[in-house]
């Protein structure tokens, strides 16, 4: 399994891949706010670890082993946006906080708020209900 700074290095080369069809050192360091020889030392970590295949001055490419890890954590980034959104949590906060809880939370917890997420989504009475409670919490 890949540490929290692999996979925060998976996600953003899947979705760079996912929007652009490629994924540039440069790229990935804007995106992650590091320095390009960080970028290309975990470039070849991942590259060893068969994440993805990596040649100098060339590119990169996800292997299939890549590829499922990365729309897994991409899935699981949406997920949590979802999940804050539904609590009520303002627009402002939630990728933030999404970044702050995404790698302290086992697969587990995920599966259990995917399923709480499409409780509260399959009936807006529910998700109604959810932000009134919320609203009287936050009066007293």
């Amino acid at each position: 399994m890949p540490t929290p700074s692999m996979e925060d290095y998976l996600e953003r080369i899947y979705r760079l891949i996912d929007e652009k069809g490629y994924a540039r050192v440069s790229d990935i360091a804007e995106g992650l706010e590091v320095h390009p020889s960080s970028v290309t030392k975990m470039i070849q970590k991942l590259d060893k670890d068969q994440y993805l295949i990596y040649e100098k001055y060339r590119g990169l490419i996800l292997t299939s082993k890549g590829k499922k890890i990365g729309k897994r954590l991409v899935d699981r980034h949406h997920l949590l946006e979802s999940f804050l959104s539904v609590i009520g949590v303002q627009h402002e906060n939630i990728y933030r906080d999404v970044e702050g809880i995404e790698h302290h939370l086992s697969w587990d917890s995920i599966t259990c708020i995917e399923t709480l997420v499409e409780y509260f989504n399959r009936d807006d009475a529910r998700r109604s209900e959810l932000m009134r409670i919320r609203a009287e919490l936050d009066t007293e």
